[in-house]
């Protein structure tokens, strides 16, 4: 097991006041919201998968998961209602592990959590050290109502686009949406292009 600070995230800290993508406000709290309630997922029980057909699939119990490298993460995070909170400490799997040996000609993935939340994203989204798969936060296990045992990250979307409990990735040729894009919310969700609502065709 590795352990280190991703690169890009980590800097002189800054005045609490700045870099905020428009529209939005700084928080010290940690808000909760759901759409249901709160799976409680056994570590026992969990499993992440990676499906590219209907015969080709990766999965990883949660010993598996474990022994891969893990990274610290330190990422500002913007939820769609308006809240954003600095520097946030993480640690977890870069999805750049987890997809390594993926091949697929499809661009996008719908990500799948326990409890049935979904939500779609680019695969480029998810490589080049921008995504990870997180298990802590703040120095302490994830809490289920903040998405324990384990959740996706990806910092420099909304935050809806992080979903929690995450089971698994099943990767599309198309850029389908999932709940909340099916309900009017933004494809893609870029905090500072104010990518929050735009009802897909």
């Amino acid at each position: 097991m590795t352990s280190g600070t991703t690169r890009g995230f980590v800097g002189k800290r800054r005045d609490r006041g700045q870099d905020l993508p428009p529209g939005q406000h700084l928080t010290e709290a940690f808000p909760v919201l759901s759409t249901g309630p709160t799976p409680r997922v056994n570590k026992n029980d969990w499993e992440l998968f990676i499906r590219t057909g209907p015969d080709t699939s990766m999965r990883w119990t949660w010993h598996d998961f474990m022994a891969l490298p893990i990274s610290a993460i330190v990422a500002d995070i913007h939820c769609v209602t308006s809240w954003s909170k600095l520097e946030t400490r993480w640690r977890g799997v870069s999805l750049d592990v987890l997809l390594k040996d993926v091949q697929t000609s499809d661009h996008y993935v719908m990500a799948h959590s326990y409890g049935g939340y979904s939500t779609n994203l680019a695969l480029d989204d998810l490589r080049g050290d921008k995504a990870w798969i997180v298990f802590e936060h703040d120095g302490a296990d994830l809490t289920p109502e903040h998405g324990g045992p384990a959740r996706l990250l990806v910092p420099h979307l909304y935050f809806w686009k992080s979903a929690k409990w995450i089971h698994g990735f099943v990767t599309q040729e198309r850029n389908m949406p999932g709940l909340w894009e099916r309900n009017g919310y933004h494809l893609h969700a870029d905090p500072w292009r104010e990518e929050r609502y735009s009802r897909w065709s």
